[in-house]
């Protein structure tokens, strides 16, 4: 599963790039005919890799309850997102992704609670979930990039 993470680490580095090379202003911006910003995005991916894999292994989370409640499924831009908010996600990208290859090496996901995604795909392990997060992301970047042109 550690190739499966090399994969996500690649669309992390990219989302890690819109993150350098927009201001404030731009990541916090919702255009026209959207509902959301680039901020919003990018910390969603974050918070649904937390809850596909290691909520659904019954394990603790590396993120608050309020970034979940913030930016989970069926939520929306609420507000502008402070830099300090922002450089923690930027960091999340990849020690959320770090932790998850320690804990891999480690052994520690040990259950796995079965879900069906709004896709109809129903995951059944862990395995499942990190492949499920990283077709999640690839949409999510796919969206960011349709943002992007915009702004």
């Amino acid at each position: 599963m550690l190739h499966q993470l090399e994969i996500t680490r690649t669309n992390r580095r990219l989302l890690e790039k819109i993150l350098d090379n927009h201001s404030i202003e731009q990541l916090n911006t919702v255009p026209d005919r959207f509902k959301n910003n680039l901020i919003w995005n990018i910390a969603h991916v974050v918070v649904t890799q937390q809850l596909l894999v290691y909520n659904l292994s019954g394990l603790p989370m590396m993120i608050d309850e309020e970034m979940v409640n913030s930016f989970r499924k069926g939520t929306k831009t609420e507000g502008p997102i402070s830099q300090n908010e922002i450089d923690k996600i930027k960091t999340l990208l990849f020690s959320t992704l770090d932790q998850t290859e320690k804990d891999l090496e480690a052994g520690v996901f040990k259950n796995f609670q079965e879900y069906p995604t709004s896709t109809g795909f129903v995951l059944k392990s862990l395995e499942d979930a990190v492949n499920f997060n990283n077709f999640h992301e690839g949409i999510h970047l796919g969206y960011i990039l349709a943002l992007k042109k915009a702004l």
